[in-house]
């Protein structure tokens, strides 16, 4: 088949930081190269205009442009009247983009549009019980309009999503995003760096990150080695105005009156940090490490080198990362929020723990510090359920039997 995908973001150094959003469209569209299908991916809002190729995806950079009014739709008229021209020479056969922003509101494709629930506005506004802006539910419910199909990453975010949009008579399709497992290390249980617990992640109110430093005070009572490290971009905080959660989590860390020890770094490498900055604030000897965005090689080296890994997230609709940390046999300890039941059988592959519940989640933190045997026997059935459920492998023929289903 001949398949399109629109996106905001795709991990490449030539279309800069993505996200999990991204992160699971490479991950589809390289199994389905490799499936023997032909791969076209626009990427928008980019600083200029590109194509080329990534092992056998196409991509297309479009630039982002500059309007004096009216953007929101002479913006996505542009994008439409682009990618129609390269689907009417490529005689694509079926083009999908994501519910963010609504993105496809106003446009027009000759080819059916499937839209994948990653996570829209309107989804995140629900679960974080926040208001939303008018216009971005009007965009996404229009976008929603024109789609022909749903594919959603779990049960919870395709039921969740059908409810707040109100769709009705179009089929929601369920299929998860996948893993390439050649590319994740079954990490034996001995490989670990003691006391080491890993956030990955958007520094960002909905990840749950605010809760962390009540869990780690507790878990650092029962378990002094404890020393917290953080990965992922630094967002604005909606409900505070605040430019930066970090130093929204700093604070909260020094009200704890910990021994803060937080290292800034724009670039990590396996056996050295550059560019980094270091504050200390020495009270007892519990620390915190912050190092922002990093390759993806250097998330992997930490992966491998964490003790526990922790998602205390209140927003999200399936979790890359999450996945990510299980095929490498690490124990995780996540949300129990909705979709996270479709990840984790609670007690067996990682333990799910409401982030608010800050005395259960530290306890469970701590009991993996320190049962080898337990942290041991769940990252192995933590592989496991990723082998079953997140082999993109296996998941390119659930997206592959459901694309034929829309082409007339």
């Amino acid at each position: 088949m001949k398949i399109a995908y629109l996106t905001p973001e795709y991990p490449h150094e030539k279309t800069g930081h993505s996200a999990g959003l991204g992160s699971s469209i490479k991950n589809l569209v390289q199994a389905l190269v490799r499936a023997g299908h032909e791969i076209t991916v626009f990427v928008y809002s980019q600083k200029n205009n590109e194509i080329f190729d990534d092992n056998g995806v196409t991509i297309h950079k479009i630039e982002n442009k500059a309007y004096t009014f009216g953007k929101w739709y002479r913006y996505r008229k542009h994008l439409q009247n682009y990618c129609n021209k390269v689907i009417t020479e490529q005689q694509i056969a079926i083009i999908e983009a994501p519910d963010w922003t609504g993105i496809t509101a106003f446009m027009k494709f000759k080819i059916p549009l499937v839209i994948r629930f990653h996570g829209s506005d309107t989804y995140f506004c629900h679960l974080e019980q926040r208001k939303q802006k008018v216009k971005n539910y009007w965009f996404e419910k229009l976008a929603i309009r024109k789609a022909k199909a749903f594919i959603a990453p779990t049960s919870y975010a395709g039921t969740v999503s059908k409810r707040l949009f109100h769709i009705k008579n179009k089929e929601i399709k369920t299929i998860h995003y996948g893993l390439k497992l050649d590319n994740f290390e079954k990490v034996p249980a001995s490989q670990f760096e003691d006391g080491l617990i890993l956030y990955l992640g958007t520094i960002i109110r909905k990840k749950g990150v605010l809760e962390l430093p009540e869990i780690l005070k507790q878990v650092h009572g029962k378990y002094p080695k404890a020393h917290l490290v953080l990965i992922g971009g630094d967002a604005p905080d909606i409900t505070t105005n605040a430019l930066s959660t970090w130093k929204l989590l700093e604070q909260q860390f020094k009200h704890f009156s910990t021994a803060l020890e937080v290292t800034h770094t724009a670039t990590m490498q396996s056996k050295a940090v550059e560019g980094s900055s270091v504050v200390k604030v020495p009270t007892t000897e519990l620390n915190v490490t912050y190092l922002g965005k990093v390759p993806y090689e250097a998330v992997q080296a930490y992966i491998k080198k964490a003790h526990v890994c922790v998602f205390p997230t209140y927003a999200e609709t399936l979790g890359m990362v999450t996945i990510e940390s299980m095929a490498m046999q690490k124990a995780v300890v996540n949300s129990n929020i909705g979709w996270a039941q479709e990840l984790i059988i609670d007690g067996e592959s990682g333990f799910l723990v409401h982030p608010a519940n800050h005395q259960e989640y530290a306890s469970k933190i701590v009991e993996l510090l320190k049962n080898d045997e337990l942290r041991a026997t769940m990252g192995i059935y933590a592989r496991n359920r990723v082998e079953q459920l997140f082999d993109i492998d296996k998941k390119v023929m659930e997206n592959i039997e459901f694309y034929k289903t829309l082409i007339d």
